[in-house]
């Protein structure tokens, strides 16, 4: 099907993760899903720990988010102008943040933090921003920067089509290396901190929390905006992603996936002074013809006020996650594999590194080739993992210890293999 896709989507594919370029072989097309499993249009069963990278954490088809986006659908799918669901879901969020004020919703996660960025070098009134290697926050031009000599350097374009110019204001610091922060603040003049407390893109990484500690004190200091892009992780790591674990402030939150319950969307909040600098109260301009479509809105809705009511399920999805990795670390250890990972709430992240990494350069240290052979295998036997080895994995409410268990006996009779 890849090859007839090709002849009208680039690629095939609308998202290049999804082309399987890094694993080898050819993306199964999905027909459907249900629960824990996904299925393909050649009939094929998949146990699924993709989750549509991250939103579906009561699986595929949740009833009750299902119902709400039907709903929602048969009053109308958009009307570009107020819906009075914006507002339920605004309140939803920003009751479980103190120190947030106010929210807007966008389209996708990319939009959410391209316009946080922005806000941030309006209100600090300073134009270069500090980004981390290895945290990605969508493919807006300033972000798509790479390293040059090393971290804690201006960045240079990572992508054709992005002009040096654009990058000329970025930063490059080290992921739990606050030395490399303090030397980009010393060269630049610095208005913006943007970060994933808790990285999913290149696998899964956790800040240090005494890092973030000193990355909130370097950001008050220098009168700097600190971004959480919690795109992944809010109400993924924890019903309150990264506050709930480091209890620390960020002043604009990004947020996307879980929020839409599985429907495009993308949000971030901030502090009033800082929010109310947006248009149409502020000069910083910033729109979006379906942001706050009602089918969206209400998915989320669905979903935020479904975890609020049952807070404890992060407790058994940490347990299986825990399992899953326990397992995997078991197996590897009496093949002589290589192996490490990270949980946190329902997400989990590995290595085939004989370290557990604290950064992007440790984590390109793995053994991506044997990441490859283990994705090919598990597919073939109907476990759908991440179809690249820099991704973080999830675990929804429907699987069961048994998914698990199988999950692991098929690992153990491939790891000879890898």
């Amino acid at each position: 099907m890849i090859q007839e896709a090709a002849k009208y989507i680039v690629g095939g594919v609308n998202s290049p993760v999804r082309a399987f370029k890094s694993v080898g072989g050819e993306p199964p097309f999905i027909e459907k899903g249900k629960g824990a499993y996904i299925w393909d249009i050649e009939g094929n069963k998949y146990l699924d720990f993709i989750q549509s990278w991250g939103p579906l954490i009561f699986g595929h088809c949740d009833e009750e988010t299902q119902e709400a986006i039907i709903k929602a659908v048969k009053k109308g799918v958009s009307f570009g102008a107020p819906t009075k669901v914006e507002v339920e879901l605004a309140k939803e969020v920003l009751e479980l943040f103190p120190h947030l004020d106010l929210i807007r919703f966008v389209n996708s996660g990319t939009e959410a933090t391209m316009s946080a960025i922005r806000l941030a070098r309006a209100y600090s009134n300073k134009d270069d921003i500090i980004k981390f290697e290895g945290c990605y926050h969508g493919h807006s031009d300033s972000l798509l920067v790479s390293a040059g000599s090393g971290a804690a350097t201006f960045g240079v374009p990572s992508s054709p089509g992005v002009p040096k110019d654009f990058t000329k204001h970025t930063l490059l610091a080290k992921y739990n290396d606050i030395e490399s922060v303090k030397k980009c603040f010393e060269k630049g003049d610095v208005g913006c901190v943007i970060i994933e407390p808790i990285a999913g893109n290149m696998s899964l990484v956790p800040a240090k929390k005494e890092f973030l500690q000193e990355l909130r004190e370097i950001c008050n200091h220098y009168n700097a905006v600190l971004i959480f892009d919690e795109v992944m992780s809010g109400f993924r790591a924890s019903l309150r992603g990264s506050y709930d674990i480091y209890g620390i402030e960020a002043d604009i939150v990004t947020f996307g996936k879980v929020i839409g319950g599985g429907m495009p969307v993308g949000a971030f909040a901030g502090k009033k002074e800082i929010m109310e600098l947006l248009s149409p109260v502020g000069p910083v301009y910033q729109a979006g013809t379906l942001s706050g479509n009602p089918v969206a809105m209400s998915a989320g809705l669905a979903t935020i006020k479904k975890l609020k009511q049952n807070p404890e399920i992060y407790k058994d999805l940490e347990e299986k996650a825990n399992k899953l990795m326990k397992g995997f670390s078991e197996i590897s250890k009496e093949k002589e594999i290589d192996f490490n990972y990270n949980v946190i709430g329902s997400m989990f992240g590995f290595f085939f590194n004989p370290k557990l990494p604290q950064n992007f350069e440790e984590v390109n240290q793995s053994n991506t080739k044997r990441y490859a052979k283990f994705h090919n295998k598990m597919l073939k036997r109907g476990f759908y993992f991440a179809p690249s080895a820099y991704e973080t994995g999830f675990i929804c409410t429907p699987m069961t210890n048994e998914d698990i268990e199988n999950t692991l006996n098929a690992y153990k009779e491939i790891a000879n293999e890898i």
